[in-house]
C-alpha cells in the first residue's frame, strides 16, 4: 500500500484471495469540497 500511495496511479493489489483496486492516497473532501470543486453534500440518514 505504501508503494501504491507513492506511485499515485490506479493499481490492483491481490492478497489472500481478495483484490483491492484504486488510486491510494487520493485527495479527499477538504472544506466541504470534493477534489473536482463540487460541494460535498452526502449525509448519512438513520431511520
Amino acid at each position: 500500500m505504501a508503494f501504491a500511495k507513492e506511485l499515485g496511479e490506479f493499481v490492483t493489489i491481490q492478497f489472500d484471495g481478495k483484490e483491492v483496486v484504486g488510486v491510494f492516497g487520493a485527495t479527499g473532501v477538504t472544506d466541504g469540497k470534493c477534489p473536482d470543486g463540487m460541494d460535498y453534500s452526502w449525509k448519512k440518514r438513520r431511520k
